[in-house]
């Protein structure tokens, strides 16, 4: 029997408020997780990390064994927002046929994936990946773009233009780079037009989800979002075409900050659900996922201080079970 672990990946993300609040190198170190990723912008990491709590973190993960990854919403500044005065020709077009600033880009424009692909070597240079692997998402949740040019392209093909063009551009940084295509809100279904160059790999965020229910019990449904089984049938859709080796699960069940509705004054105790977050790990591990993380966002040193202690070892026990 093999002494390493089913799952390679047990992590954590985080923003920068929970690190600095709070001491998660050790208790990730005590759960046995093996990652920890910062969240939510490029910029906003690069500064906190030179600061005196963003500095003696990287130094205390280093000296635990802790892999530093870097999970963030990017295209806002891999492709400066400014710039639209000068060529609004780079940025999407809304359904009125009208240049927007706001949210991704248009893929058809030379000019802009350029300056996307140039902005992400920048970045991986300042923010380099302890595992080498890479997430730079497109706008949260956001549209892309409805050009002539562009609008025969779901929104998933769109995004993973923009993959390719990032990931040939790390590499130029870190030779070993792969990078996450995020499987979610508008790029739900798979791509299937665009073929993802060797190196991109899955990433299945499925915040739609309610987590009163395991993902299994297909039948639920989380307002007006896609049912549970909607959800597992995106999941395998794009497992046809990324395949298992490299996929990730981002998953929600300890997001404090989502369960407060973003909220900081209506921070609340986790509603963790034991039975639903082992449930869950059967059915992505029945699909050969090893790589499984969450968002832990808002668990900090003032929810502790409220709340006590959240269920970190619960969770690394929990990943540290699948498959022995």
């Amino acid at each position: 029997m093999s002494d390493t672990p089913f799952l390679l990946t047990r992590g954590v993300v985080l923003v920068t408020r929970d690190i600095e609040t709070l001491d998660w190198p050790t208790r990730a170190k005590a759960a046995g997780l093996t990652t920890i990723a910062t969240h939510i912008f490029p910029q906003e990491i690069v500064h906190f990390l030179a600061t005196g709590p963003g500095q003696r973190f990287l130094e205390q993960c280093r000296e635990l064994g802790l892999h530093v990854e870097h999970e963030l919403h990017a295209m806002g500044e891999l492709l400066p927002r400014e710039l639209f005065d000068r060529n609004p020709e780079m940025f999407r077009m809304d359904e009125s046929g009208e240049r927007t600033r706001e949210d991704n880009l248009c893929i058809a424009s030379t000019e802009a994936l350029e300056i996307v692909a140039e902005r992400a070597a920048h970045f991986t240079r300042l923010l380099p990946s302890t595992t080498g692997r890479y997430f730079y998402w497109g706008d949260d949740g956001k549209t892309w773009c409805r050009c002539p040019q562009c609008r025969h392209l779901s929104d998933s093909d769109q995004s993973l233009v923009a993959n390719n063009a990032i990931l040939q551009a790390l590499r130029t940084v870190d030779p070993r780079g792969t990078l996450a295509h995020v499987v979610y809100h508008k790029t739900l279904p798979p791509p299937t037009q665009v073929k993802p160059d060797p190196g991109i790999f899955l990433e299945y965020a499925p915040i739609e989800r309610s987590h009163e229910r395991p993902l299994s019990d297909r039948g639920v449904r989380r307002g007006e979002y896609p049912s549970h089984g909607e959800l597992v049938d995106y999941l395998d859709a794009n497992l046809e075409v990324f395949g298992a080796e490299g996929a990730q699960v981002l998953e929600y069940w300890m997001d404090n900050s989502r369960f407060s509705g973003w909220q900081r004054d209506q921070v609340r105790l986790l509603p963790w659900n034991r039975e639903v977050f082992l449930d869950d790990l059967e059915l992505y591990a029945s699909r050969g996922l090893r790589h499984i993380t969450q968002f832990a966002c808002w668990l900090d040193g003032w929810y502790v201080e409220h709340f006590g202690e959240p269920p970190i070892q619960e969770y690394g026990a929990g990943l540290l079970a699948v498959g022995s």
